[in-house]
């Protein structure tokens, strides 16, 4: 059965690229027929010139002045802030990490189900 249905497949194949064979030689065959040539566009007709009046002017604003920017002192005098001293015993204590490093475990293998 399976060789039937490749027999099949292989036939289909050949007429498929038999015909395309075909229909690409007649395509080469045929003669292109030439181009139409385009017909040249037509001038774009000059428009009248229009006189229009001036166009009105901006008036210009006036000046202003800015004052002047306020100087920065060159030594400035940062307040002082009183804190109360910290007591020692508000802290909690912390713990402390070991550096030590664990060691993994070994399994030992499985016994061996096979006598020798």
């Amino acid at each position: 059965m399976a060789s039937m249905k490749t027999f099949i497949t292989s036939l289909l194949l050949l007429v498929t690229f038999s015909t395309m064979s075909i229909e690409a030689r007649n395509l080469l065959q045929t003669t292109i027929p030439p181009k139409p040539t385009l017909s040249p566009l037509p001038s774009i007709p000059m428009l009248p010139q229009g006189n229009f009046p001036p166009l009105p002017t901006i008036p210009s604003l006036p000046k202003l002045t800015m004052p002047p920017l306020p100087s920065i002192p060159t030594n400035p005098t940062l307040p002082s802030l009183n804190l109360p001293p910290l007591s020692s015993t508000s802290l909690p204590n912390l713990p402390t990490i070991s550096t030590i490093i664990s060691s993994i475990p070994f399994f030992s293998p499985p016994p061996s189900t096979s006598s020798p």
